[in-house]
C-alpha cells in the first residue's frame, strides 16, 4: 500500500511532483530505491526534451581558494528561473566541485563528481524540477604562480563575470583592473591578442575614411596610424583609460603600483548566443494548461 507519508518522503528527496512521486511508487511496488530511479530515468527522459531549446539567460560566477580560481557560466532559458535560489545553489554547488577538480573541457566538467552523482546528474535533476533547459556553457580554472594575485568581480548580480591576474600588484589593484574589464568590455587583453586580419580591416576603413575626406597619400597614412592606435585603445584592456584617472592607461595604472596583467577572463552570460524571442508568458499559460 502507498501511504501519503511515502509520498511525502519520496518528494523530499528528489523534489519531483507529488503525483510524479506517487505514479513511480505505484510502479515500483512502493520500493522507495527503485522509485528514486524511475524518477530520475523520467528526469532524464524529460531533459532531454529540452536540449533544441534556447538557454541565453543565467549567470557567471567566480570561486577562489588561496591560490585557485574558477570562472563559469550557467545558462538557463529566462531571466526569471536565474533568480530562483535553487538555480543559484546549483551553481554553486558546480563552482565548487570544479574548484577541487584538474579538468580543462566541458566534457571532463560535466563527469566531474559532486554531492549526488556527477555535474551532470546535478543538471539533469535541476532541469526536470525546475522545468527548464539549463546548462554548464563555459568555465576555466586559472591557478596563481608565486608572486601573483587575483582580482574578482561581479556586475549586474552576476550577469558578467571578470577575474583578473596580475603579478607584483596586490588584491585592490587586481580588483581595479577587473572592474575595468567588467564594465567597459575590451574584446581583448593585449594588443598582441588582437589578430592581423583585425587590424589590417580597421587600417583599410580608416585609410578610405580619409581618403575621402580629400587628405593626400601620405598625410592618410599617418592619419591611419593615429587612429588603429586610438581602435587599440577602445579594444584591448591594457589600452584603455583608466576608469578611475581617465588620464593614465590600465597597463600604466598597474604598472605604477608595480604590478603586471598577466591574464584576464571576461563572462557576459549569453554574449555570441541567440536569444530567446517567444513570450515567457504565454509560455507559462501553455505550462498552466498542460500543453
Amino acid at each position: 500500500m502507498i501511504t501519503a507519508q511515502m509520498v511525502k518522503d519520496l518528494r523530499e528527496k528528489t523534489g519531483a511532483g507529488m503525483m510524479d512521486c506517487k505514479k513511480a511508487l505505484s510502479e515500483t511496488n512502493g520500493d522507495m530505491a527503485a522509485a528514486e530511479d524511475y524518477l530520475r530515468e523520467k528526469g532524464i527522459s524529460k531533459a532531454s526534451k529540452k536540449e533544441s531549446r534556447i538557454a541565453a539567460e543565467g549567470l557567471a560566477n567566480i570561486y577562489i581558494d588561496k591560490n585557485k580560481a574558477v570562472i563559469l557560466e550557467v545558462n538557463s532559458e529566462t531571466d526569471f528561473v536565474s533568480k530562483n535560489e535553487e538555480f543559484k545553489n546549483m551553481i554553486d554547488e558546480i563552482g565548487q566541485a570544479l574548484l577541487k577538480s584538474e579538468v580543462h573541457s566541458l566534457e571532463e566538467a560535466l563527469n566531474v563528481p559532486c554531492e549526488n552523482g556527477s555535474i551532470k546528474d546535478l543538471i539533469v535533476a535541476k532541469t526536470a524540477k525546475i522545468g527548464e533547459k539549463l546548462s554548464l556553457r563555459r568555465f576555466e580554472i586559472v591557478t596563481l604562480e608565486e608572486g601573483e594575485c587575483f582580482g574578482a568581480y561581479l556586475h549586474m548580480g552576476g550577469k558578467i563575470a571578470s577575474l583578473v591576474v596580475l603579478k607584483g600588484a596586490d588584491e585592490q589593484i587586481a580588483k581595479d583592473v577587473a572592474m575595468q574589464q567588467a564594465a567597459m568590455r575590451p574584446t581583448y587583453v593585449f594588443v598582441s591578442d588582437v589578430p592581423d586580419e583585425v587590424v589590417e580591416k580597421e587600417r583599410k576603413v580608416q585609410k578610405e575614411l580619409a581618403m575621402n575626406e580629400g587628405k593626400p597619400a601620405e598625410i592618410a597614412e599617418k592619419m591611419v596610424e593615429g587612429r588603429i592606435q586610438k581602435f587599440f585603445k577602445e579594444i584591448c584592456l591594457t589600452e584603455q583609460a583608466f576608469i578611475k584617472d581617465g588620464n593614465i592607461s590600465v597597463s600604466t595604472y598597474v604598472k605604477n603600483n608595480n604590478g603586471e596583467i598577466k591574464k584576464a577572463i571576461r563572462y557576459e552570460v549569453g554574449e555570441g548566443m541567440e536569444k530567446r524571442s517567444d513570450d515567457f508568458a504565454e509560455e507559462v499559460m501553455k505550462q498552466v494548461k498542460g500543453n
